[in-house]
């Protein structure tokens, strides 16, 4: 039985799809853009900003869902522009400092509200 998870320290859903999905020891976080949980909007800032920003919204899920950054086994991040790839990159990496997840980083034309990052987790226990 697949089990919703949501909680209140991510920003709401902005469609009909769920914060994240835990189903059989694994957590499945949608995709999630850099939006303030408290303003409900797309926070300023660059690639630095927003990615960090797009990383706590994920912890704050993983947390909710009983689950830590080194649970996590795969990551799919959505760039805007590829030319932020070293700038994601280096924050990114803060957040998985050891045996981090296996992950793809993809180049797209748009993201939601303009964002320039968006990063989708899978975790598992």
């Amino acid at each position: 039985m697949k089990k919703v998870i949501f909680t209140e320290r991510a920003p709401k859903a902005i469609g009909p799809y769920s914060q994240a999905i835990e189903k059989n020891g694994f957590l499945y976080i949608s995709g999630q853009v850099p939006i303030d949980p408290a303003t409900g909007k797309l926070i300023e800032g660059e690639i630095k900003e927003q990615t960090d920003r797009v990383m706590k919204n994920i912890g704050e899920i993983l947390k909710a869902a009983g689950y830590e950054y080194s649970d996590v086994v795969r990551c799919t991040c959505l760039l805007s522009d590829m030319a932020n790839f070293p700038l994601m990159n280096e924050v990114y990496g803060r957040y998985f400092t050891e045996n981090p997840p296996a992950r793809a980083a993809f180049g797209v034309v748009k993201l939601p509200l303009g964002a320039l990052i968006e990063i989708e987790v899978i975790a598992a226990k």
